[in-house]
């Protein structure tokens, strides 16, 4: 009996933060990475997991490779993209314009209208467009949605989200430090927590963003289960005193009516799953990223109202 063969990748930003996790998951779901582009050439991370895969810095290049598997009727089955989040909707279609489906990082794209666009060009094609919504597959977040949906439909819970985690003074040379390219601190570091809590708790019903900086932005979310103070920053000097004495850099914390609730492990092999669940056709779609992206673009486009009314505590300490 002969076995399946493997799917085939490319991956566009290898060279990025979060790609070799992706190498990670391509690998341990038997699939070959063919090719991958970066804009710097420090990817020696390529020779732990494919040291055969062409590696491309100039994107034409990349591009023209695309274009020849495709005409030697070989196109990759997907291209992985870890590109800068202004990229992403470029690089989307650059994967089904070239007969491969799209994986993505997060966000998706920065704009809601984006997303109509692409979902336009994907039904031009038979290929997909996947998001990487790894909390959605987080066992221990898995096990509150059951909860909340076991719980009483009329219940309405008091949630605190903070998120802290420390960056340096590179990050604000960098596209990440620059909301056009990134889409500002609600996007790059709270689009997957946003998604959460809308897959868990809800539609959004109204939105009000009390504080936003370049490094931090917090406000209040009124869901159909939930009512969420949240608070997100990048700022060193606000982290707790007692992370700063373990040393750690990363501060991530959800109370449920006042209960602290406990997901700060368990991430290792997220990415990997959401391969799985891509390769087997149960990845997430388009559709299943917009609530989180609409409402993104709203804390980044809402005047803030100031420390007045109900805020999440940690404005006190700005």
């Amino acid at each position: 009996m002969s076995q399946t063969p493997s799917k085939t990748f490319g991956l566009v930003g290898v060279g990025g933060f979060v790609a070799p996790r992706h190498l990670q998951a391509i690998k341990q779901n038997n699939g070959t990475l063919l090719c991958a582009i970066d804009k710097h050439d420090s990817v020696g991370i390529l020779d732990s997991y494919f040291p055969q895969a062409d590696f491309f810095t100039e994107s034409e290049r990349f591009e023209r490779h695309l274009d020849k598997l495709k005409r030697n009727s070989t196109p990759l089955d997907y291209l992985s993209i870890c590109s800068p989040n202004h990229l992403h909707d470029t690089h989307i279609r650059l994967a089904l314009r070239n007969g491969a489906s799209a994986i993505c990082e997060k966000p998706l794209v920065l704009n809601p209208w984006n997303l109509d666009a692409l979902l336009s060009a994907q039904n031009e094609t038979n290929k997909h467009i996947y998001s990487i919504l790894q909390l959605r597959l987080h066992p221990s977040i898995l096990a509150l949605k059951t909860r909340i949906e076991q719980s009483n439909k009329d219940s309405v819970f008091d949630i605190d989200l903070s998120y802290i985690t420390a960056r340096g003074k590179w990050y604000f040379h960098s596209w990440k430090g620059e909301e056009s390219k990134s889409g500002g601190v609600a996007t790059n570091i709270g689009v997957h927590f946003f998604d959460m809590l809308i897959w868990i708790f809800g539609d959004v019903e109204q939105s009000i963003v009390h504080y936003r900086s370049h490094s931090s932005v917090s406000g209040i979310l009124i869901l159909k289960k939930a009512r969420v103070r949240w608070f997100l920053s990048i700022d060193e000097n606000l982290l707790p005193q007692h992370i700063r004495e373990q040393n750690k850099r990363v501060y991530r914390s959800l109370s449920l009516q006042g209960e602290e609730f406990a997901f700060s492990d368990g991430f290792n092999d997220l990415h990997t799953l959401s391969y799985t669940k891509i390769l087997n056709n149960e990845g997430f779609s388009c559709e299943d990223s917009r609530k989180a992206i609409e409402l993104t673009y709203h804390i980044r486009n809402a005047t803030p109202i100031g420390l007045q009314g109900d805020y999440h505590p940690l404005n006190k300490r700005l």
